[in-house]
């Protein structure tokens, strides 16, 4: 024993206990049907705002640039359309309270002005209002990432406290699961 030291509580194998999931609340009301799902429209919800973010971004670097010009929206206004963001936020919050959730900014209202060339005020308005909404977006985003980072870790809990839930994860059902690892 001598010259043996005790593992102290910040050794690898005491600080990865320290960090295993634990059940949170929250999601007490949910199946792990729904979390799963919940996550799932996390993560497309997050995949549209990243979209939208960088719309703004690019058109903002064209406001920036004074090589805006005359910008057709209508042409993008469709595939816009499809990327809405109210829809997923409002299916969001059904699930758990908004209050970590900021505010959208309103995208319809701001793709629609048009920079206009040789107004310089004008256009540095419109940039301060992309940049604002890009911020807006970026805290957005950063929320569903907590939300996700989340509900990860109450998907991790439940597998860890039942590994046998990991089966409902996969295309076949449990029972064929169990047929086919019978031997013939």
């Amino acid at each position: 024993m001598a010259g043996r030291t005790r593992p102290s509580a910040s050794t690898p194998q005491n600080t990865a206990r320290s960090h295993t999931p634990q059940r949170n609340p929250n999601f007490d009301h949910l199946s792990l049907h729904d979390l799963r799902a919940y996550r799932q429209a996390l993560v497309e919800e997050e995949d549209r705002v990243s979209y939208w973010r960088r719309i703004i971004q690019a058109r903002l670097d064209l406001v920036r640039a004074g090589e805006a010009g005359e910008i057709n929206t209508a042409a993008v206004r469709h595939v816009l359309a499809e990327a809405r963001l109210d829809a997923g936020r409002r299916a969001l919050i059904r699930i758990l309270p908004n209050d970590d959730m900021p505010p959208l900014p309103n995208l319809d209202r701001l793709w629609e002005r048009q920079p206009r060339p040789g107004d310089t005020r004008y256009n540095e308005m419109l940039a301060r209002e992309l940049a604002g909404a890009e911020i807006q977006l970026s805290a957005y985003r950063a929320a569903l990432h907590r939300r996700i980072e989340a509900a990860t870790k109450e998907l991790i809990a439940r597998y860890r406290e039942d590994p046998s839930l990991c089966l409902l994860a996969l295309p076949v059902e449990p029972a064929q699961m169990r047929e086919r690892r019978r031997p013939v």
